[in-house]
C-alpha cells in the first residue's frame, strides 16, 4: 500500500516498483541481494560448497531439517540460516563515485607521514604487511579490511537469552573520518542466535574469506 501510496505521489518516477517483489529486483540488480545458508544447530558447519546438498551434519548426525511433526508435510525448516551478503559488488560501488574513489587511495597519496600513529596505516602492522606483501601493497587502491563483530539482542527485553552476531568490514583505505561512518560500513554476514557460536565462529566466516581469497 505504501509503495502505491508512493508512486501516486511521484507520477513522473514510471520505473518507481509498486510491489515488494519489484523492489527487491531493484536491489538485487543494485549488488544488495544476499544469500541464505542453512546451518547445523550445533554449529558444525555451514550447508555451503562441498555439504550444499548434505541432509545431516557430517559431525554430529543432526538432521538438516527440523521435525516436521506428526503429519509428516509442510516446507523444510533449517535449523538456522545464516545470511551472506557478499561484499565484491559493495567493494566496487566505492569506486563509482569519484570523491570515494580518490578517499580510498588517502592512506598512500594524502595522508601526513610525520611518524605519529593517526590512523592504522602508522601502524607497525601495516608496514610489516607492506614488505611481506609487496604486490599488494605496491597498488593503493587495493582495499585493506578491518573486521569486527560482537553479539545483540534484536528482540530487546523480550527474550533475554538471545544473541544474533552481524560481521561488519571497515576499508581501512579511507581517512580517520571516514571509515567509521555508517556509510561506509558493510556488513558481510549476519550469523544466527539464539546462542554466538563461540569458538565456532570460523564455520560461519568461511564463505567470506572464500570471497575474499578470490
Amino acid at each position: 500500500m505504501l509503495l502505491e501510496m508512493l508512486k501516486d505521489a511521484f507520477p513522473m518516477c514510471d520505473k518507481f516498483p509498486t510491489s515488494h517483489y519489484e523492489a527487491k529486483n531493484i536491489i538485487k540488480d543494485l549488488g544488495f541481494h544476499y544469500e541464505k545458508i542453512d546451518a547445523c544447530d550445533n554449529d558444525c558447519i555451514i550447508y555451503h560448497k562441498e555439504y550444499g546438498e548434505a541432509l545431516e551434519c557430517p559431525v554430529c548426525r543432526l538432521p538438516r531439517w527440523q521435525p516436521k511433526g506428526k503429519s509428516g508435510k509442510g516446507k523444510n525448516v533449517p535449523w538456522k540460516v545464516l545470511h551472506y551478503f557478499p561484499i565484491t559488488s559493495r567493494l566496487q560501488r566505492l569506486f563509482m563515485s569519484s570523491k570515494t574513489a580518490a578517499s580510498l587511495r588517502w592512506h598512500f597519496e594524502y595522508r601526513v607521514k610525520d611518524g605519529l600513529l593517526r590512523h592504522p596505516v602508522d601502524s607497525e602492522a601495516w608496514k610489516k604487511f607492506d614488505e611481506e606483501h609487496k604486490t599488494f601493497s605496491e597498488d593503493p587502491r587495493n582495499v585493506r579490511l578491518g573486521l569486527a563483530t560482537d553479539g545483540f539482542n534484536p528482540f530487546g527485553n523480550m527474550n533475554v537469552g538471545h544473541s544474533t552476531l552481524p560481521v561488519l568490514l571497515f576499508p581501512y583505505n579511507l581517512p580517520p573520518w571516514m571509515y567509521m561512518k555508517e556509510p561506509y560500513t558493510v556488513m558481510s554476514l549476519l550469523i544466527p542466535g539464539p546462542k554466538g557460536p563461540g569458538n565456532d565462529i570460523d564455520v560461519y566466516l568461511r564463505p567470506l574469506i572464500d570471497e575474499l581469497n578470490e
